[in-house]
């Protein structure tokens, strides 16, 4: 972004961007800012915010330019044309460009970077030129022979591939044709059977939605995951590709990031980077491993997990609705960051469509969301449902499926609205944090949480609400009872005789 360079550049240059960007020229109150208008932006974490609905861009803009420690605006609401403030003071943290269904966002600069803005446009616009022109030559020659070149290595690699497929499986290679045409990495078998040691139960991590996963280590040490998709599945090879460029368009830094496949005769296999500090559930339901968690890692887990959600839901190219989404899939890099996993484009859905037939139907008790569990209906909102589930977990400690309790046969859902109705909210909070809650952070955590668990669909708040919820101070609603549900409750209301169900999808 114009106005800033980074921290440390030499970092910078060696591809270590964690240490961000610094102000070019520091703001100064009296000397003139401005503001500088971005389009097609993803916005910043919303943690040090403010927003008020009922104010219009201009007088956002005049709010942000009176205030010395405001550093950028936007509407709150990008709705009909644009509506709300939302504002932003200190850090501007996780900035991205998207090339679609971006927002405008407008970040204060100090007088001097304005002015050396506008007079430098001005001035480049005939060197681009000169240099595209130039470019485009060069570039041409150069891609050229990279063509040429490509193509006759790419013969010799194809045949060496296909040498070492037919040795190792002589049945079934005619169906590798195509895999050049994928626009990710690809990962021959052979490489994953030594990286997993022939997917031994040794290296095997689990069992996901799909089918089992390995732990995989490559000949220059990167650490994987390999997930190998059931053999029973009846996707064919078609949408197989497609579903697999689509899950590698998705980027952001909470999803887990799919690293390349593996397409070997019915042999499917998805690369994905490794997380070293596995699964949320192996830390919040565990009395020892617990503790690793303190508050503020918690509350830094919830919001990324928020943020995920957001980012499938409203800012992603698709509109992908988890419909799994469990402490299972949640994992922990090795800062404790959480990656969303186990989504795909088996939950997406275009805007105006209502009902589809789907052989993926999640059934893990304890977080599906009663239209869910008793109908077959989702939306987004049913994520909401889970996501609230999620954070009533990591508040307390303790799991929503088989929660007991001496005095009642409540839920977790029923024990913690019972608390939060009778002012006892305090007593919901797992013991293992010890002193390092932030109280009035806990309890609004569990007001959030019952707010996303409430009954009906549209009650429930979207993942825009909660992430602009979660980053600020205001009052919250209050939640309305929620639907207290057994395990056994749900099993018979989402009993079904075939593998295959209907599903509906529900208006967000």
């Amino acid at each position: 972004m114009k106005g800033f360079r980074p921290m440390f550049q030499s970092n910078w240059d060696m591809a270590y961007w964690s240490d961000g960007c610094v102000r070019s020229t520091p703001l100064d109150c009296q000397k003139g800012d401005g503001f500088v208008k971005y389009s097609g932006m993803k916005l910043p974490d919303t943690r040090s915010s403010w927003f008020n609905e009922s104010m219009n861009l201009k007088e956002c803009a005049s709010l942000c330019l009176s205030n010395c420690s405001c550093t950028a605006y936007a509407n709150s609401d990008i709705r009909g044309g644009g509506s709300g403030c939302l504002l932003w003071f200190g850090d501007l943290i996780d900035i991205r460009d998207f090339t679609q269904n971006g927002q405008e966002f407008y970040v204060r600069m100090a007088a001097a970077d304005l002015e050396a803005s506008s007079s430098i446009n001005s001035s480049s616009k005939k060197k681009k030129k000169q240099v595209i022109i130039i470019s485009i030559s060069i570039t041409g020659i150069v891609l050229l022979s990279l063509v040429l070149t490509l193509y006759v290595l790419k013969k010799r690699k194809k045949q060496l591939k296909r040498k070492a497929y037919m040795e190792h499986n002589p049945k079934g290679g005619e169906n590798n044709e195509g895999q050049e045409h994928l626009k990710l990495p690809l990962f021959d078998l052979d490489t994953l059977l030594n990286a997993t040691n022939n997917f031994s139960n040794d290296n095997k991590l689990g069992e996901g939605g799909f089918g089992p996963v390995y732990k995989g280590i490559l000949q220059e040490g990167q650490e994987i995951t390999v997930k190998m998709m059931s053999k029973t599945s009846r996707q064919g090879l078609k949408e197989f590709k497609n579903e697999v460029e689509s899950i590698a368009k998705l980027q952001h830094r909470n999803l887990v990031k799919l690293l390349g496949c593996c397409i070997h005769g019915r042999e499917r296999l998805l690369i994905y980077e490794h997380m070293p500090n596995k699964s949320l559930d192996f830390f919040i339901f565990d009395q020892m491993r617990s503790k690793v968690l303190d508050w503020p890692k918690r509350f830094l887990i919830i919001n990324g997990i928020a943020q995920g959600l957001l980012y499938l839901h409203r800012d992603s190219r698709l509109r992908i609705i988890h419909r799994d989404l469990k402490a299972e899939n949640i994992l922990l890099d090795n800062e404790m960051i959480p990656k969303i996993s186990d989504f795909g484009i088996t939950g997406s859905f275009g805007g105006n469509e209502i009902e589809t037939n789907t052989t993926r139907v999640a059934r893990t008790l304890g977080y599906m969301s009663p239209e869910y569990a008793r109908e077959g209906l989702y939306s987004t909102k049913s994520d909401v449902f889970s996501f609230g589930v999620l954070v009533l977990e990591i508040v307390s400690g303790k799991r929503n499926k088989g929660f007991n309790h001496p005095y009642h046969d409540l839920s977790l859902l029923g024990h913690a609205w019972t608390f939060f109705m009778e002012d006892r909210s305090s007593e919901f909070i797992d013991a293992s944090m010890g002193n390092t809650c932030n109280l009035s952070e806990v309890l609004r955590s569990i007001n959030l949480g019952l707010l996303c668990v409430q009954r009906f669909p549209e009650d429930r708040p979207s993942m825009h609400s909660v992430v602009l919820m979660l980053g600020s101070e205001g009052a919250l609603p209050q939640p309305k009872e929620p639907y207290f549900f057994t395990d056994m409750n749900m099993m018979e209301g989402n009993s079904s005789s075939g593998t295959q169900s209907t599903i509906r999808l529900l208006e967000a």
